[in-house]
């Protein structure tokens, strides 16, 4: 099972590794293929005044220590065409967001890096469109045909559920969306940021992390490659996505009901 997590920006040095050491266990664990999610930039905030990360400098240099310490691979965001090639001498996933996931050329750039290619689906699409940009990705690597899942795996693509708009400051998950995208490449279930409310009014977007261990399930029932969680020790302190987010403590409990259902349904 793919297993994404982490802080969604990247705060102190202090705080960030705080949250590694307490995801430490799953890289150990045999059966999940773990990877360390933060980002160095959040180039899509409500408010200006929003703390948005160190930046790409910085921010790369941070998660460099963060691999070498804790022995992780990792998964970072990038937002234009200029990003992938320098990010990818240090993550090993690069993600694409889904305000972002129709960019030809943000695509085309991370195609180009030997990085596997990990894209969220936006939430004003339906998940038939996402085999558009995931032949984008394939195309570049040269692969020629229709996209599929077994090719999309081999070639390093992904696709990522994060909800759907349902009106205003709202979003919703179809869980059909999930067995229609995966017939064209493996599907990650991101469970944080499908409970988000997302510019619902206030200068920051909110959510309710209450739901979280419901989609969770129901993504397991369904059937997925893996999973997204936003995670912090204290959520009420993150700088970002905060009222979306798993706190760290009860994260295990979580993924234990998970690896259940997944053995059920397989």
């Amino acid at each position: 099972m793919i297993l994404i997590a982490g802080p969604c920006v990247l705060e102190s040095k202090e705080t960030v590794f705080r949250i590694a050491e307490g995801l430490s266990k799953y890289n150990d664990d045999c059966t999940k293929d773990f990877y360390f999610k933060a980002s160095f930039d959040k180039a899509n905030r409500t408010s200006i005044e929003s703390f948005r990360g160190p930046g790409i400098d910085e921010g790369l240099r941070l998660l460099q220590d963060v691999k070498k310490e804790f022995g992780f691979k990792i998964l970072t965001d990038v937002h234009d065409a200029s990003q992938p090639k320098i990010a990818s001498e240090v993550v090993d996933v690069l993600q694409i967001p889904a305000f972002l996931c129709r960019q030809t050329d943000l695509l085309v750039a991370a195609a180009k890096t030997p990085c596997i290619v990990n894209i969220k689906k936006g939430q004003f699409l339906a998940p038939q469109a996402m085999e558009h940009s995931v032949t984008k990705v394939l195309k570049t690597r040269g692969f020629e045909g229709k996209a599929n899942y077994d090719d999309a795996k081999k070639y390093g693509v992904w696709l990522t559920e994060r909800g759907s708009t349902f009106g205003y400051g709202n979003l919703v998950v179809d869980m059909r969306g999930l067995k229609i995208m995966r017939e064209f490449a493996p599907v990650v279930f991101d469970a944080t940021h499908s409970v988000q409310m997302p510019a619902s009014g206030s200068a920051s977007s909110g959510g309710d992390s209450s739901f979280v261990p419901y989609l969770s399930r129901g993504a397991a029932a369904v059937g997925v490659d893996g999973f997204f969680f936003e995670t912090h020790f204290d959520p009420k302190m993150a700088l970002s996505d905060g009222p979306n987010m798993i706190e760290l403590s009860k994260l295990e409990t979580l993924i234990e009901q998970i690896d259940a259902i997944r053995e059920i349904v397989e």
